[in-house]
This record gives C-alpha cells, sequence and structure tokens, in this order.
C-alpha cells in the first residue's frame, strides 16, 4: 500500500511538473521567443514541445492563431540567413495547424485565415530537380514556386502540399493527398495526384450532391462560445441525435 502511495504522488507531481513546463515552454507574443517573429498577433500560442523553428524574423503569424505541438516552421535553408526584406511564411489569423505538421518556406508560402490542419501536414515551396541525369537529385538546385491556401481551408491528416499550389478559399483536402496546381474556391480535392471531388456550381449546388445535413441553430453555436458545460452539452446533443 505504501509503495502504491509513494507511486501515486509522483506520477501527480511528475505529471504537474510536466504540464508546468509546456504551460512555460509556449511560444506567445509576450514571451523572449515570441520577439524573434517577424509578427506575432494577439493570442497567438505555439505549443511546447515545439518542432524546428528558424527564420522567425520572416515567419509571421495572425492573431489567436494556434500553432501545435511538434510543428516545424521555418523560412530558409539553415539558421542566421539574410532571407531579404519580405516575409517568406505567412499564416493568417485564427488558423489552427495540428501537431507534427511541417512548414517549410523558402521563397512565398501565405496561408489565409480561418485555415485548419490535421496532423502532419506538410507545406513547402520548394522542391528537388532531377534533370541532371548524372547528379543525385538530392544534390541538384531546387526550384521554388509560391504556395497561396485561401481563407477557409481544411487540410486533412497528412496531406503534402506541394510547390505551386493555389487554394481558393473553403477548399477541403483529403487526407493523404498529395496536392500541385491552383484549384477554385468551394471544392474537396483529394488523392495522388489530388482532383477535385466534388465543387459549388451557383446553379445546381454541390456536385455530386452532398447528404443532407442538420444546419446548426443558433443556440448550438452560442454553446460552442460558452464554457466547458455548453460544449458538453453539444456533445450530448450529437451523440443522442445522429446524423
Amino acid at each position: 500500500m505504501l509503495k502504491d502511495g509513494v507511486r501515486k504522488l509522483a506520477a501527480r507531481a511528475v505529471h504537474r511538473a510536466y504540464a508546468a513546463v509546456r504551460r512555460l515552454g509556449e511560444i506567445t507574443p509576450a514571451t523572449p521567443g515570441g520577439k524573434r517573429f517577424h509578427h506575432l498577433g494577439e493570442g497567438v500560442c505555439i505549443a511546447f514541445p515545439q518542432g524546428a523553428i528558424f527564420g522567425d524574423p520572416w515567419i509571421s503569424i495572425g492573431a489567436h492563431t494556434l500553432i501545435g505541438t511538434h510543428v516545424s516552421i521555418s523560412a530558409g535553408f539553415v539558421p542566421d540567413l539574410d532571407l531579404g526584406p519580405d516575409v517568406i511564411v505567412k499564416i493568417g489569423a485564427s488558423c489552427s495547424i495540428g501537431r507534427g505538421s511541417h512548414i517549410v518556406g523558402h521563397q512565398s508560402i501565405d496561408i489565409g485565415d480561418d485555415v485548419f490542419t490535421g496532423p502532419y501536414v506538410y507545406i513547402t515551396d520548394q522542391n528537388h530537380t532531377y534533370a541532371e541525369l548524372d547528379a543525385p537529385i538530392g544534390r541538384q538546385w531546387p526550384e521554388n514556386a509560391p504556395v497561396v491556401i485561401g481563407d477557409g481551408c481544411w487540410l486533412g491528416t497528412q496531406a503534402i502540399i506541394l510547390p505551386g499550389t493555389k487554394l481558393g478559399k473553403n477548399v477541403a483536402v483529403a487526407g493523404g493527398a498529395v496536392v500541385r496546381g491552383e484549384f477554385p474556391d468551394n471544392c474537396v480535392i483529394g488523392g495522388v495526384p489530388a482532383k477535385i471531388l466534388r465543387h459549388y456550381d451557383p446553379t445546381e449546388g454541390w456536385v455530386p450532391p452532398m447528404k443532407e445535413r442538420p444546419v446548426p441553430t443558433a443556440e448550438e453555436l452560442a454553446l460552442l462560445a460558452l464554457s466547458m458545460e455548453g460544449m458538453q452539452e453539444l456533445q450530448d446533443r450529437m451523440r443522442n441525435n445522429p446524423t
């Protein structure tokens, strides 16, 4: 019994200490690490532990954006390079970047507002070429092409966004998709390489049609903005009335 009691006390102490370390390790606009960025908006939080973060002066993150644990964000090849006058990696306001994701910029990555990603998403504006037959691909000079991800997009788990990609507003990217090229507003894309699976037509609506879903009421939306009790009530409703 004594050993069990000691173990429980030790476990509590470890968990509380780790929780404290995570809080202290967060990067926010008020912490020393936050001061290195080109811009961190109000309410930004980069969770601890972080992945590789360098090129901070060329990275801008909008207000109330949350960056998950183990997320790598980099501008340039290595730390301490002078990358010129312009922001290279821009993440908009009210975004959520899932844990383990990588955002690797060399020329320009522009992520709009209200963009959400699942975990382990990879976004880059640079890739190696393979034109020289006698040189290893990893030693050939890379090519850059800007990446633009429009407002309101959702990137599923392990999606890969390659150089030259331009996503319109409210594009849903299926998990595991490999994306390159331009895609219009209000579409669903997936596959390797990614293709349009569903799109919105002003006269026909969604093509192919979507399954009818209940529209959230004003009361339900208000519950999300309240407390844990409100969120619990909404969760209970969804569990008791599945779609």
